[in-house]
């Protein structure tokens, strides 16, 4: 099941809990401009070489611009036996807006 949560929820999940691996989608030159603290790469044009990374009983947070590739990356794994994706609604262009305006908007 995919749980898509706003960016408050996300920040609340991150500041309680150190058992969710965020996982930023977007690519490289994207990551560069901005990106949330303790993210790792793993853009989505590269996905298929990173997934054998991920175990299917991880519980994990994935972004990206505005909430569609990760979305898109939350749907095909929960479609593949992975029980525990979040999709930041919004991306971190939301997470802009609601959790740390500092971050640089593009």
């Amino acid at each position: 099941m995919i749980k898509n949560y706003r960016p408050s929820q996300v920040k609340e999940i991150l500041e309680n809990s150190t058992d969710y691996r965020l996982i930023d989608v977007r690519e490289r030159w994207e990551h560069e401009i901005c990106r949330l603290p303790d993210s790792e790469l793993m853009p989505l044009s590269e996905f298929h070489t990173h997934i054998k990374n991920i175990k299917p009983d991880e519980k994990i947070i994935f972004y990206c611009h505005h909430g569609s590739r990760s979305l898109n990356v939350c749907m095909y794994l929960a479609g593949n036996g992975y029980s525990n994706v979040i999709n930041l609604l919004g991306g971190i262009d939301a997470w802009s807006d609601e959790v740390d305006n500092t971050l640089p908007k593009y």
